[in-house]
C-alpha cells in the first residue's frame, strides 16, 4: 500500500520507542523487554490517521562509543530510517537525566535536516516530570509532547502534533477507491539459516541485519514487493530453535511474535540449509505453518556450497522426511548470490491461485461419484461407510465438507484416498486442503 508520509521513531536505547511503536499502530508488533538493544531491525507498518496514510518505522537505539559489529549494523539500520522519514519522532526519557546519547541523537537530527517532533516518554508520574522535564528543552528542539506510550497517556496531543506537521509539508494525499492485493508471505527457519539475507535480496536492500551470530534476528519485519503486477507483503522472522534450548525472555517473545506471523501469512516460505538440511527441528517449523493452514514452498538455500549430485541426495531426504508433503515445492536457491530467489514468488503467486480455486457443487459431487466407484470406501467394524455427497465451504486455503452414511466407521486411509484424487484432479498443489467429514443428516 502506497502511504502519505514516512515517520521514524528515533533515540538512544531503552527509552520505550518500541513501546511507542506498537501504541501507534494499535497491536504488539515490535517485542519489548527492558533489556537495552532489544530492537535490532528497521521494523516498519502501515496505519492511518484521519485522512493520512502513515508508514511508521521503528528503529534500533543510536549510541555513541565503540561499537560491536552487530550494533554498528543496529545504528546503520537507524540512520536508513531517518533518511526515508519525513517527520522524526524523537524519543527521550522522562525518568532520566541526559545522556551524552541524548545529545548524540539531537545532533544528528540536526545534520538531517527533517521535521522533527520531541518526544518525553515514561511521564507516569507528576514528580518524574517535575524533576526531569525540564531538562529535556536542553536538546534544542522547543517543547516536548509528554507521553506514557505504555498508559495512553498524551497520546491524542502527539496525534494532533503529527497532523499538524503533516499539514505543514503539504502533502499530497494519496487515496485509491480499492487496495491492491497483498499476498503475505513468512519466511520462517532455524536460526542462522540465511533468512534475512533471502529477505534482503527479494527487496533489493538492506532491511533486515545479517549476521553469522544466531539469534540476530528478534521482531517480525514486514517489507513490500511489487514483483510481476503482484503485490507481496513479506515478513522476516526470528529463527525458532528446539524447545529446550529456547530461552526466557526476549527470545521466547520473538518465537511467539513468530507464531503470530504464521498465524497472518497466505504462504510460509520455509527455509532450509543445504549442508544439513531436513532435521527434526526443520519438521517442526513445517508443522506450524501446517497447522495454520498457509501455503508451503520448501527453500533450500546455500546450494552454492553442493555439488550436483548432492541435491539428488538431498531431494531424496527431503521427500522421505517429509512424506506427508509430496504435494510442496522444492527450490534449490542461494540468497547470497540471488539465484533462483525469485522463483520462490513465481511459485507464491500459483499457490496463491491454487488456494482461491472454488468448484461447483455439481462438478465436486460428479468427481466424488466417480472415485467412490474406483475405490469403495474402506470401513471399521461391521458397519459398511458410503460416500454420498459433499461442497466446497471456502477457499484460501481450499475447504470442503463430505457426507458419508455410517462417517463414524471410516478407515483414516480413506480421507488420504481422497485428498490424493482431489489433488489429482483439481491440481491442488502448494496449499493444504481442509476435509471434514460429516455423517449424513
Amino acid at each position: 500500500m502506497k502511504t502519505d508520509a514516512t515517520i521514524a521513531i528515533i533515540g538512544k536505547p531503552n527509552v520505550g520507542k518500541s513501546t511507542l511503536f506498537n501504541r501507534i499502530i494499535g497491536r504488539r508488533l515490535a517485542v519489548i523487554a527492558k533489556e537495552a538493544g532489544t530492537t535490532r531491525d528497521r521494523i516498519q507498518q502501515d496505519f492511518d490517521l484521519d485522512e493520512y496514510k502513515i508508514c511508521l518505522i521503528d528503529t534500533g537505539g543510536l549510541q555513541t562509543g565503540k561499537k560491536k559489529a552487530i550494533e554498528a549494523d543496529v545504528e546503520k539500520q537507524a540512520k536508513i530510517g531517518i533518511e526515508k522519514a519525513d517527520i522524526i519522532l524523537f524519543v527521550t526519557n522522562a525518568l532520566q537525566n541526559l545522556t551524552t546519547d541524548d545529545f548524540a541523537v539531537a545532533n544528528a537530527l540536526r545534520k538531517a535536516k527533517k521535521q522533527v517532533i520531541l518526544v518525553a516518554n515514561k511521564c507516569d508520574s507528576q514528580k518524574a516530570i517535575e524533576e526531569n522535564i525540564y531538562n529535556i528543552y536542553e536538546l534544542g528542539f522547543g517543547e516536548p509532547v509528554q507521553v506514557s506510550a505504555i498508559h495512553k497517556s498524551g497520546m491524542d496531543t502527539l496525534y494532533e502534533e503529527i497532523k499538524g506537521k503533516l499539514k505543514g509539508l503539504k502533502i499530497k494525499l494519496i487515496h485509491k477507491d480499492e487496495e491492491k492485493k497483498h499476498i503475505k508471505i513468512s519466511i520462517l527457519g532455524r536460526p542462522n539459516v540465511g533468512k534475512s539475507s533471502l529477505l534482503n535480496s527479494l527487496i533489493g536492500e538492506e532491511r533486515v541485519i545479517v549476521s553469522e551470530i544466531p539469534g540476530t534476528t528478534r521482531d517480525a519485519t514486514d517489507s513490500e514487493l511489487k514483483y510481476k503486477g503482484q503485490y507481496f507483503t513479506l515478513i522476516d522472522t526470528a529463527g525458532i530453535r528446539r524447545r529446550g534450548r529456547i530461552e526466557q525472555g526476549i527470545e521466547k517473545f520473538s518465537i511467539l511474535r513468530c507464531k503470530e506471523v504464521i498465524e497472518r501469512s497466505d504462504i510460509s516460505i520455509i527455509v532450509l540449509d543445504a549442508t544439513d538440511p531436513a532435521t527434526s527441528q526443520d519438521l517442526h517449523i513445517i508443522e506450524f505453518a501446517l497447522k495454520e493452514k498457509n501455503g508451503i514452498i520448501l527453500a533450500v538455500n546455500k546450494s552454492d556450497l553442493i555439488k550436483g549430485e548432492k541435491k539428488d541426495s538431498i531431494l531424496w531426504k527431503l521427500r522421505y522426511k517429509c512424506d506427508f508433503l509430496p504435494w510442496v515445492p522444492v527450490v534449490f536457491i542461494s540468497a547470497k548470490n540471488k539465484k533462483n530467489i525469485f522463483q520462490l514468488l513465481d511459485i507464491a503467486i500459483e499457490i496463491d491461485k491454487t488456494r482461491e480455486i472454488q468448484i461447483s457443487t455439481p462438478k465436486l459431487n460428479s468427481f466424488l461419484q466417480k472415485i467412490a466407484l474406483k475405490q469403495v470406501p474402506s470401513s471399521t467394524g461391521q458397519f459398511k461407510s458410503k460416500l454420498l455427497y459433499g461442497s466446497q465451504t471456502g477457499v484460501n486455503p481450499p475447504k470442503f465438507m463430505l457426507f458419508f452414511k455410517n462417517a463414524k466407521h471410516l478407515h483414516f486411509s480413506y480421507r488420504r484416498y481422497i485428498e490424493n484424487e482431489m489433488r489429482k484432479e483439481f491440481e491442488f498443489g502448494g496449499t493444504p486442503i481442509s476435509l471434514v467429514f460429516r455423517e449424513s443428516p
